[in-house]
């Protein structure tokens, strides 16, 4: 079995479409939340996902986008996002976000997990070993895949240590990858990284492809068309900055 893992796609139809274009051969799509927010297209990202994924769970801004709640933890960049995504979304797609469930969900079986922000906390960032280590320990499952964070980034532990992974890219342009063994004894957390707005420094289009028969993970970046989603952007009445930061990846 070999699932395409997707997070944080933020609305982002272009760099949807180049992921899809470039994943390898798959069988499953599991998609980690936060489908909706800062970008342009979320009714057009919400078609996709509805007929591709397998399984999808909810994300902060999805939740948010579908309730009247104040957004206390919201920038107010964020806020205004989420604020114009309210209006432009169809009731069926409204209705389809909040039917959305929270992680953790296993699509196969125990060994693996998916959650939005952390086992422990559906909102909760996991960006260093500390906040690893109660996650580790708390996961129900031996992999767990998250999101939330918008970077490629993974923990390990055997019980005893806890290490940081990541991948390492040979270009910043083009479309690379990254495997990462998975290997007995250890559980692990990782994350796919962001399609839609990735903050790790690296503007491309990121996503993963779990292969359960090779234990094997591997990290994927991808180009997309970023002046298209920029200009959808700016045409919306977004804040510039939400076009203007990701040519940074920031």
């Amino acid at each position: 079995m070999r699932a395409l893992i997707i997070s944080d796609i933020h609305s982002n139809i272009e760099a949807l479409h180049a992921v899809l274009a470039a994943a390898p051969a798959h069988d499953s799509v599991w998609n980690l939340g936060d489908i909706v927010g800062y970008a342009a297209n979320p009714n057009e990202v919400i078609d996709v996902v509805r007929k591709l994924a397998a399984v999808s769970i909810r994300g902060n801004h999805d939740r948010a986008c579908t309730s009247t709640a104040a957004l206390e933890d919201f920038s107010p960049i964020a806020d205004r996002a989420v604020q114009w995504t309210r209006k432009v979304l169809t009731r069926e797609h409204q209705n389809w976000l909040a039917d959305l469930p929270a992680g953790p969900l296993s699509p196969n079986g125990a060994e693996v997990s998916c959650v939005h922000g952390s086992p422990i906390d559906e909102d909760e960032y996991l960006v260093c070993t500390d906040d690893a280590v109660l996650a580790l320990r708390a996961a129900r499952a031996r992999l767990t895949f998250f999101g939330h964070t918008h970077r490629q980034v993974g923990f390990a532990g055997n019980g005893e240590d806890t290490f940081s992974l990541g991948p390492i890219y040979s270009s910043e342009d083009e479309a690379d990858q990254y495997e990462l063994p998975l290997r007995g004894g250890f559980h692990y957390l990782l994350n796919p990284g962001s399609v839609g707005q990735p903050r790790d420094g690296d503007w491309r289009a990121a996503f993963a492809i779990y292969d359960q028969a090779r234990a094997l993970f591997t990290w994927h970046r991808v180009p997309y068309d970023l002046g298209t989603t920029q200009a959808e952007i700016r045409r919306a009445g977004l804040p510039d900055i939400l076009a203007d930061r990701l040519r940074d990846g920031r």
